[in-house]
């Protein structure tokens, strides 16, 4: 009987008997094996990330020699600058420091004219003569 079950699972008889409830083959170094493995792949984490960090060491010293040879700076170094100069101006002021305002900002006489031009560009002749006399 075993000999045709096992022909008819393929040899599947070891699985067979752990689908039915039997008792799993324990590996005495099941253990061992397990915490070699982890410790292994931990050790390819670490060299995988050294190697990526000596990686970019070398980058950045190639962006360096570049910054150097054509006087770039770097977005932090530039931003540090901005804010060193908002700073002083603002050293002898009791407020905030004012934010600069874009042209057309805050125009709103000049805006209204712009509007009624448009406005009577798109009028019939009898219409604008009325709108211009008041």
């Amino acid at each position: 009987m075993e000999f045709v079950m096992k022909q008819a699972l393929g040899g599947a008889t070891k699985d067979m008997g752990k689908m039915l409830g039997g008792e799993e083959e324990k590996d005495p170094d099941a253990e061992k094996k397990e915490e070699e493995r982890q410790e292994a792949l931990r050790q390819q984490e670490e060299e995988r990330k050294a190697k990526y960090a000596r990686m970019e060491a070398e980058r950045e010293s190639i962006r360096q020699g570049i910054r150097d040879k054509y006087g770039l700076k770097k977005k932090e170094e530039k931003e540090a600058e901005a804010q060193a100069a908002m700073e002083q101006a603002a050293e002898g002021s009791l407020t905030r420091p004012k934010k600069a305002v874009p042209t057309g900002c805050g125009d709103t006489e000049e805006e209204e004219e712009g509007i009624m031009d448009t406005v009577m560009k798109y009028l019939p002749g009898p219409l604008q003569d009325i709108f211009n006399k008041k």
